[in-house]
Formats: C-alpha cells, sequence, structure tokens
C-alpha cells in the first residue's frame, strides 16, 4: 500500500501560479495542459484555468465543455488530480457583486438587464481584473485546516501580445477606480501575480517570428516587474543527421543537380556527383531496386538529396533562434513534435517531459513580496499573517510502502 503524505507549506517550493502565454499557433493551451499534469505528479492537486472562452481543455482531455464551476478532468501518476475551470466574466462578476456587495439575486436580475455585460465591455480594465481575480482567488484559497485548496494553479493566458496588459490590471483599473473594493481587488490581484509565488512561461517555436514575439514579450514583462519563468519550445522535430553531413548538404541549392555553391567535401557539381552515385548505391543495397540509370533507387536520388538539403537549412535556422532563445538568460525546456497530433495519450507524453525537465525553475526573482493592505478582504487575512505561507508552492511527497 502506498500512503501520500504532505509536507508542510512553509517547506514547498516557491511558485504556485504557472502563467503560461505564448504567441497564437504555439500550442500555449497544449503546454499549460501538459504542464498541469506534469504539476499533479505524486498526489499533487492542481487547478487549470482558461479565460479566453475556447473551450480549448475540454477538447485536448475530450471531455464536454466546461462550465463556471471547478471540475476534475484528469487524474495524474501517484494519485494527483487536475481540475479545470472556465472562468466567465460575467458570472465572475457576479461573484464579486455576491462577495463584496452581498447582492446574490439583485445580481442575477441585473445580467438578465445586460448590465453586467454592459459593464464587462465597456471596461476592458474591469474584465481583466475579474479574470485574474478569480485565479488569483484559487492560489490564496486554504482549506479549514489552513492548507491550501490547491497545490498549483496553471493559467492558460492569453497570448504574448497582450499578455503583460493582462497581467499589469493594477494599470488598467487605474482610471477606473482609485479607492474601495474594485481598487483593493486589483491592489489583491497584483499582490499575487508580483509575488514570488508567480512564474510566467512563455511558449514558442523555433522560427523566426513567435522568436521574435517572445523576445519582445519578456522585455515588456520585465519592464512591467512582473516574475519570468521559463521559455517552452514546443514542436521540436528532430535532426537526422550528424553534424559533418549537415555540413556537407547545407552549402548547395539542391544536392540533386549540381547547381548552388560548393559543400565542404568536393564541392560544386563532383561532389553532387558523388552524392548521388552513393544515395543510389545504398537505396540499391536497401532492396529499393538496382543502381543502373533510370532505375527505382537513381529516381529516388534527387527528392532524398532535395529533402535532405532542406532538412539542414532549417537546422541551421533553428540553431540560429536557440541561440536568440538563449540570449535571454531564462531557463529553457523543450517538447517534441508528435507526429500524430496530440490526442489524450500525447498530452500525458507531454507531461512526463516537462515533469522530467523540472520545468517549474526557480523564477526571475528581483521582487521582494509585497505585504497585503489593511482593508484586503477578510478570506485574504491568513496570507498577511504569514508570507512564507503565502509562498506555498507544489506540494512536495513522502511515500510510505506499508508491507500489506
Amino acid at each position: 500500500m502506498v500512503r501520500l503524505a504532505r509536507v508542510s507549506p512553509q517547506q514547498s517550493s516557491a511558485v504556485r501560479l504557472h502563467v503560461v502565454t505564448g504567441k497564437g499557433g504555439t500550442g500555449k493551451t497544449t503546454v499549460a495542459a501538459a504542464l498541469a499534469l506534469a504539476l499533479a505528479a505524486e498526489g499533487r492537486r492542481v487547478l487549470l484555468c482558461e479565460v479566453e472562452e475556447r473551450q480549448g481543455v475540454a477538447q485536448l482531455f475530450e471531455t464536454e465543455a466546461l462550465p463556471y464551476e471547478e471540475r476534475r478532468i484528469a487524474s495524474a501518476s501517484g494519485g494527483g488530480e487536475v481540475h479545470a475551470l472556465a472562468i466567465d466574466a460575467e458570472l465572475a462578476m457576479l461573484d464579486y457583486l455576491d462577495m463584496f456587495y452581498k447582492l446574490g439575486r439583485a445580481g442575477r436580475a441585473l445580467r438578465k438587464l445586460g448590465a453586467i455585460d454592459f459593464a464587462t465591455t465597456v471596461a476592458p480594465g474591469l474584465r481583466d481584473v475579474l479574470l485574474t481575480g478569480k485565479v488569483c482567488e484559487a492560489v490564496r484559497r486554504k482549506d479549514k485546516a489552513g492548507w491550501p485548496v490547491y497545490d498549483s494553479v496553471v493559467l492558460d493566458a492569453p497570448p504574448t501580445g497582450r499578455i503583460t496588459r493582462f497581467l499589469n490590471v493594477n494599470d488598467e483599473v487605474a482610471g477606473l477606480a482609485r479607492v474601495g473594493p474594485i481598487h483593493n481587488q486589483a491592489q489583491a490581484v497584483m499582490r499575487v501575480l508580483k509575488s514570488p509565488q508567480t512564474a510566467i512561461h512563455l511558449v514558442t517555436l523555433l522560427e523566426e517570428m513567435p522568436v521574435q514575439e517572445t523576445m519582445d514579450g519578456v522585455a515588456e514583462l520585465r519592464s512591467a516587474g512582473l516574475p519570468v519563468g521559463a521559455v517552452i519550445v514546443n514542436m521540436v522535430r528532430p535532426v537526422m543527421l550528424a553534424d559533418a553531413e549537415l555540413a556537407e548538404v547545407s552549402g548547395t541549392e539542391s544536392g540533386a543537380n549540381g547547381t548552388g555553391g560548393a559543400s565542404g567535401n568536393g564541392g560544386g557539381a563532383a561532389g553532387n556527383g558523388k552524392r548521388r552515385t552513393a544515395v543510389a548505391k545504398a537505396l540499391s543495397q536497401a532492396g529499393l531496386g538496382g543502381a543502373r540509370r533510370g532505375g527505382v533507387a537513381e529516381r529516388l536520388v534527387e527528392p532524398l538529396l532535395a529533402q535532405a538539403h532542406e532538412h539542414a537549412q532549417r537546422v541551421v535556422l533553428e540553431r540560429e533562434q536557440r541561440a536568440e532563445i538563449a540570449g535571454l538568460g531564462l531557463p529553457v525546456r523543450e517538447l517534441e513534435l508528435l507526429g500524430d497530433g496530440v490526442d489524450l495519450g500525447g498530452l500525458y507524453r507531454l507531461a512526463e517531459s516537462l515533469r522530467h525537465q523540472a520545468v517549474a525553475p526557480a523564477r526571475e526573482d528581483a521582487h521582494a513580496p509585497v505585504a497585503p493592505d489593511d482593508d484586503e478582504a477578510p478570506d485574504d487575512a491568513d496570507d498577511s499573517e504569514d508570507a512564507e505561507d503565502a509562498r506555498a508552492a507544489n506540494v512536495d511527497v513522502d511515500v510510505d510502502v506499508d508491507d500489506d
């Protein structure tokens, strides 16, 4: 029998809120889901939140559309659980009105009249306060024994182009409300987002535009004082050729027709001729027809050499992009390209890769925790009493194996 024993929050690592962003098309929702599964390993409880109303999480986990309530959607190794929440701005505002103004049914009546939708539309900063506020409430929430309800919270956030504005809600509401509950809510959110509890991970591909947007995003986040975590390179394709072979085929425009510059080992037409002969011979030995002129093996040579040249050029460009990413000075994690697409089995495979790469590194920690205001909501009072408890992170696990 396996018994999972939690350690105290004070003994666990710092990061509890993992914000995942990235340029559209980089697979940030897939990475966020895989990260949630990785963090849930060994008996941990993780909440995965989405805020863009796309139901991407439900699609990945092959389940029905998520309502505005926290529900378990997956199990992880060691008995861990992933819960999910699709946050709706209107419903979050109803929660807010009920919490701070005790409106209850009156708030629901306002929604039927369209007042809630009007408020969240004309005040986009308020919308972001509500969305991020719901996430941060889950980070701070504790059970009756004082334990965090969730060991980690993962947020599938908006794309890199607007992540800084989305998270930096304090600036958004500055002209909207300088005092009162809305102002206090924004301040409480910023205390979590700028504390050692939070890390913002950026998902990218080894392509010029996603890498450039990642670099711009990191610069904006740093300028805003928001904590940057890791860069996660997604859909990484394997290198099929050794460095010497890459150098040999990358210098010619076509390995088949003899055009292009020298290639390092007998360049020009002579070098290409030798490659053609060697490839044709290898194909013949593999049982793909004779190496004679016009045979099956010879007809395969040209497309194969063209593919090799294209592959070599891609590897060169990807190495250049890796160098750009390395220049950011951040931890870098890589996830392989799954040739058959990402189904539920593939998602667990990516999660295992992230777990082995320890994707929750120490984030850039240039900001000391900010003390909470005296007028913070009562539910947050415990956090002000113990800063270490507020920085509780992924709960460590002791595994005791009983003989029975």
